[in-house]
């Protein structure tokens, strides 16, 4: 099953919309009241940090699940460069993106990636070592996945205090204990994030 395409805005336009998306797809594939809740949930997060989002910028909102396993997917084209998003951290008091704070702050960082900024040299501090990689698919630039960020701090948090820091966040947001998996890829100018959970 897939549902129809949702164009959502940062201004939000049609986010309400996707959140009844989420109902209605509860009530047709009989969820139980708490997953139906979780789902919800999961489409609420994603659409805030859609709001969130620097500039005006659009986005398609879809759910689609097969065997039990729903995935949320939000895609937005990248139309912001290097000069436009040095104008806009100009007027934060750091210079930096001050909302990449935690799991969806640092998640929605990459929908702000610059357009013409180098996928391999994108500077997060999710980017931990081995945390991404260039796509084996011919049609993906690069992916990300929570999972396997779980896994590396996993290993780094007892000698690295940053990525201890990571934990503590991580382990602080709704999405990493909702989720069982969140995916971001990139095709060139558009970045894809999915959220992925297994509900009965």
């Amino acid at each position: 099953m897939k549902t129809d395409k949702i164009t959502v805005t940062s201004w939000g336009r049609k986010m309400e919309e996707a959140l009844n998306q989420a109902d209605k797809v509860g009530a047709y594939k009989g969820l139980s009241a708490k997953s139906v809740l979780q789902l919800r949930l999961l489409t609420e997060e994603m659409m805030g940090m859609m709001r969130s989002l620097t500039g005006e910028k659009e986005g398609t909102f879809w759910i689609e699940d097969e065997n039990g396993v729903y995935s949320l997917h939000l895609q937005v084209l990248t139309r912001m460069n290097s000069e436009k998003r040095d104008q806009l951290l100009a007027v934060s008091t750091s210079g930096a993106n001050e909302s990449a704070k935690g799991l969806m702050g640092r998640l929605r960082d990459f929908f702000d990636r610059n357009v013409d900024e180098d996928v391999a040299s994108y500077a997060s501090p999710l980017l931990l070592p081995s945390m991404y990689e260039q796509s084996t698919t011919s049609t993906l630039d690069w992916e990300w996945s929570m999972t396997r960020y779980q896994s590396a701090l996993t290993q780094l948090r007892a000698s690295d205090k940053s990525a201890q820091e990571a934990w503590d966040e991580l382990e602080k947001s709704v999405v990493a204990h909702v989720a069982d998996d969140v995916k971001v890829s990139i095709r060139g100018g558009q970045v894809e994030m999915t959220i992925i959970k297994k509900l009965a």
